[in-house]
């Protein structure tokens, strides 16, 4: 059954004859810079938010040693050595933390926070790197990984911009991330929500609008690298045995707040219990065990490895040591993109929505992509 389109912005690209090569071969639109299948599929809030444009993939490998001029421990914390069942914790578990497996992780060094808007600002000003989101798409780059025969869009379309939320007025099917993201023009790290909106006064934020060639980048520079998802999710435990979230057991709408989250009904209300409607500042809420704060939820945090839905099978039942994951990355739900694993969840995540506030969600999302709610935090070895 045919799907209806829908247009998230005045800034529409269709393309006639772009499709996914799975068994369907469904007919992908790109609206916006969004490809999507005309097949609606359930989603959650990464799945499904493809890359900013079909096919566009640029190889970079993530940053697995630190590099020669090491930084100090600033603002990090010892993540202690240790063994741990990896994967599902209860009922919300989705198919790809399953099956829970053992996990051993060498200790390291991981930033108490996420990397703030101040902390990007001077990697940038050092080095005047120019991130994902502010760049215009190449065509003559672009058109070689596309379907031959791809006409090129207008070039008023071929901005620089990025994905930002926009809530709806009422409720809506969850089926449809569309009806909550916009691909804006100008939006960036430095105008969160597009052109008119800037970071002033907001240096303690979670830097946002962050590609994975962007955290990549940042860690180079920074003698650092990004996490694996074992030791971000060992870390994110905070020293607990199994339980489903950094804090423990409790759900995240009982007591006090204990993340920024979305509260109330997802995408049209939120009831602000935690004080914040969009991000908050690092360290609004109380650390976990190891000392990190905004494990869960504020911001989707990039992992170094490549996204197999099937990766958790094929580990030897036995153990393992140190995974760095698998080699190459495979999404069912879009077998042509190449994705990097995300977690923590943000501020959207909501107990209808996602969940992503648990320490054993996975998610994963195109290495271009940058939105709203898209970060990351460091780690160092010894």
């Amino acid at each position: 059954m045919k799907a209806k389109t829908i247009l998230i912005s005045s800034l529409t690209i269709l393309i006639a004859g772009c499709k996914h090569k799975n068994e369907n071969s469904n007919k992908v639109y790109i609206e916006a810079g969004i490809a999507r299948p005309l097949k609606k599929v359930a989603l959650c809030c990464e799945s499904r938010i493809p890359a900013r444009f079909v096919g566009m993939t640029i190889s970079v490998e993530p940053v697995l040693h630190n590099s020669p001029a090491a930084a100090n421990h600033d603002h990090m914390v010892w993540i202690p050595a240790g063994t741990y069942l990896m994967g599902a914790d209860n009922k919300q578990a989705l198919p790809d933390e399953y099956p829970k497996h053992k996990v051993h992780v060498d200790g390291f060094w991981m930033d108490i926070t996420e990397v703030t808007n101040a902390a990007f600002a001077k990697f940038v000003k050092a080095t005047g790197y120019v991130t994902t989101a502010e760049k215009k798409p190449d065509w003559n780059v672009l058109k070689k990984q596309l379907p031959p025969g791809t006409p090129k869009p207008a070039d008023s379309l071929l901005v620089a911009a990025s994905l930002v939320f926009v809530p709806s007025k009422k409720p809506v099917s969850l089926d449809d991330y569309s009806q909550w993201w916009a691909w804006k023009k100008g939006a960036s790290w430095k105008h969160p929500h597009g052109p008119g909106s800037n970071i002033v006064g907001k240096g303690n934020y979670p830097v946002v609008h962050i590609s994975y060639f962007d955290a990549v980048a940042y860690c180079k520079w920074a003698g650092k690298r990004l996490p694996t998802e074992a030791e971000w999710e060992w870390a994110a435990r905070g020293g607990l045995t199994n339980n489903i979230y950094p804090w423990g057991n409790e759900n995240v709408n009982t007591g006090k707040p204990k993340a920024n989250t979305w509260e109330g009904s997802f995408p049209y209300k939120n009831t602000l219990k935690d004080h914040f409607y969009g991000l908050a500042p690092v360290a609004s809420f109380a650390a976990n065990g190891y000392g990190l704060y905004d494990m869960a939820g504020n911001v989707w945090e990039w992992c170094a490895d490549y996204y197999d839905y099937r990766y958790y099978g094929k580990l030897n039942p036995q153990g393992v040591s140190n995974p760095k994951g698998p080699a190459v990355s495979f999404d069912p739900d879009e077998p042509n993109a190449q994705k990097r694993v995300v977690r923590g969840g943000s501020f959207l995540c909501n107990e209808s929505y996602c969940t992503g506030y648990r320490v054993a969600r996975r998610m994963k999302t195109t290495e271009d992509s940058g939105m709203e709610h898209l970060g990351f935090r460091c780690v160092q070895n010894q």
